[in-house]
């Protein structure tokens, strides 16, 4: 079977994805909102020992990951669908990973420095 090099035809793979990194932040939001409505008010100090907790830099590198999972999905197929010479969109898409990756490690380097 051969793979065509224009058009979105990733399937069922990146329907997924979308779905499972859309649920992952879903889930991730609403617990922060739990827990930042508890009633007390959200101060620095607050906000520094939530995140002094390993759970939740690990909860919320996690949601980063799907972040960028989530928008490269997104990415990728908007300029796969729109951007029909192949130098340009293959230009577009490595820069949209570089972006992405530096987005990524700047996520790191906040939760873990």
């Amino acid at each position: 079977m051969k793979r065509t090099v224009v058009g979105a035809h990733y399937g069922m793979r990146d329907w997924l994805a979308q779905r499972l990194t859309a649920l992952l932040m879903a889930l991730y939001s609403v617990m922060l909102a739990v827990i930042l409505m508890r009633g007390e008010p959200i101060t620095y100090p607050v906000w520094k020992d939530l995140f002094a907790q390993g759970w939740m830099r690990v909860a919320t590198l996690l949601f980063a990951v799907g972040l960028v999972w989530h928008a490269w999905v997104g990415t990728r197929d908007i300029l796969m669908d729109y951007i029909k010479p192949d130098g340009l969109r293959l230009t577009l898409q490595v820069l949209a990973l570089l972006l992405l990756g530096a987005y990524m490690g700047w996520a790191v380097q906040i939760l873990w420095r």
